[in-house]
């Protein structure tokens, strides 16, 4: 079954002082592009959702796509953009700002969605679940618009109402890491390649 790919890339960026996460350097290449070099060839289509800069996320050579809920809604929001978009069955979503993510994340989501018979599968390192690393039918879309409609944004909550598979990577823990302050960007420096 074919995988749609999303990008999130539409917070605001208030820990990392109001600026477009996705678009800070990490040993001059912008956070989304190293996202997007991992990402990519793990999905039959990608899509990025952005809420501001969209030339500048249009450069990366894939469709931009800004949340249809206005006002910086979180995640839940771009992933609900994506369930719209998607040409694919499946749609798997990522954050603009882990630069290390596993090079085989969609396929082992892949595999516990199927085996499991769920709505989604979400990553999951020792006690600590990822839930913006994900991966879900593209008809759980009518159910999320919803869940959006009635006010909800905790994406905790909306996953509560589904069946939902986590997927240890307790192997692949930093793959996780997450840039969200400046400090941290200057620290992640030293984990990627020259």
């Amino acid at each position: 079954m074919k995988v749609t790919g999303v990008l999130l890339a539409g917070g605001m960026g208030r820990r990392m002082g109001g600026v477009d996460k996705g678009l800070q350097l990490l040993k001059g290449k912008p956070l989304a592009q190293w996202v997007l070099e991992r990402f990519a060839p793990q999905v039959d289509e990608v899509l990025v959702n952005a809420n501001q800069n969209l030339e500048q996320y249009a450069r990366f050579g894939y469709r931009v796509i800004p949340d249809l809920v206005g006002g910086f809604a979180g995640p839940l929001a771009g992933l609900h953009r994506g369930l719209s978009e998607a040409a694919h069955p499946l749609v798997a979503t990522v954050p603009c700002d882990s630069p290390f993510l596993p090079s085989d994340l969609v396929a082992r989501l892949k595999a516990a969605l199927a085996g499991n018979q769920a709505d989604l599968a979400v990553a999951k390192t020792f006690d600590q679940p990822h839930p913006v690393f994900c991966l879900g039918r593209r008809a759980l879309k009518d159910h999320l618009e919803r869940y959006l409609a009635s006010g909800g944004r905790k994406i905790d909550a909306w996953y509560a109402s589904l069946r939902v598979v986590e997927v240890p990577f307790d192997d692949e823990a930093d793959a996780f890491r997450n840039i969200n302050t400046p400090e941290e960007l200057d620290q992640s420096a030293r984990w990627v390649g020259s």
